[in-house]
């Protein structure tokens, strides 16, 4: 397998022992990152890059749980297949990795797309979540300003340095709290053969919001974290989604945007890890 220094140097950069391996998910060959024993915790990432994402998390989640980060189907180093690319495909997909990987029950944290993934799978499958935690999750009825969604738009279509500073700027409260290797492997990620097939043959349909009469019927715990400066997802969407849910908290982080774990590294983990133990 060819080594790529992007994805490298964000792995060489998580201050633990992690191990790199593949798995048959269904038919989907999925790469994913391990790091820690204990319970199972799923990081499922947003709507770009991979696992690699939760760089700033990896290595304290994993003194308290057995992390697995997988690269979703359609991003990092999984095959990304011509597919439908919505809900139900994503949720298969992550059922799939769960059994190849014998893990009946996990806790699951969601971010931005990946928390959308993480409704529906536990609407689906609630038996096979334990807690749930949504960091500035997709499927709640955000509507993103004309600027940030036409960055995005940009940056799926026309990857390249320009447009991820660009779009860096509405996913993060300081672009600098963001490794440079994030951006690049972001990049190449999109530049390779079937890495826009998420995001173009998806067409948005995997956040595409969740009835509240459906949050309604969650008994999970749940805990949803939202940056207070998100520029793509307001606020008040993840404020009022969590009111819906029976057994959720909502905790916001100032000085944080789209991305909290970059942003508010020390208060985004200390959350997560407070509500999970």
């Amino acid at each position: 397998m060819t080594i790529n220094p992007y994805r490298q140097a964000l792995i060489n950069k998580i201050e633990a022992s992690v191990t790199e391996s593949h798995v048959s998910a269904g038919s989907i060959n999925t790469a994913y990152l391990s790091s820690g024993s204990g319970q199972p915790l799923i990081l499922l990432h947003g709507g770009g890059a991979g696992a690699v994402s939760w760089y700033p998390s990896i290595a304290a989640l994993s003194k308290h749980f057995r992390v697995i980060a997988p690269d979703i189907v359609g991003y990092g180093e999984s095959d990304k297949p011509n597919a439908a690319y919505d809900k139900a495909y994503f949720c298969k997909w992550l059922k799939d990795f769960l059994s190849a990987l014998d893990i009946p029950k996990a806790h699951i944290v969601g971010l931005s797309q990946g928390g959308a993934i993480a409704l529906q799978f536990v609407l689906n499958e609630p038996q096979m979540v334990d807690k749930l935690v949504l960091v500035d999750a997709g499927g709640l009825g955000a509507k993103p300003p004309f600027a940030s969604l036409f960055s995005m738009i940009l940056m799926n279509s026309f990857p390249s340095s320009v447009t991820d500073w660009f779009f860096s700027r509405y996913i993060l409260f300081n672009p600098k709290n963001r490794d440079p290797n994030h951006a690049s492997y972001s990049i190449d990620v999109l530049k390779r053969a079937g890495g826009q097939n998420a995001f173009k043959q998806g067409r948005g349909s995997a956040v595409v919001e969740i009835p509240h009469a459906s949050l309604r019927k969650i008994q999970n715990k749940a805990l949803v974290i939202w940056g207070e400066n998100d520029r793509l997802f307001p606020i008040e969407y993840g404020q009022n989604s969590a009111a819906q849910i029976p057994n959720a908290e909502f905790l916001s982080i100032k000085d944080a945007g789209h991305l909290p774990l970059m942003d508010q590294t020390h208060i985004f983990n200390k959350s997560v890890i407070d509500f999970l133990s």
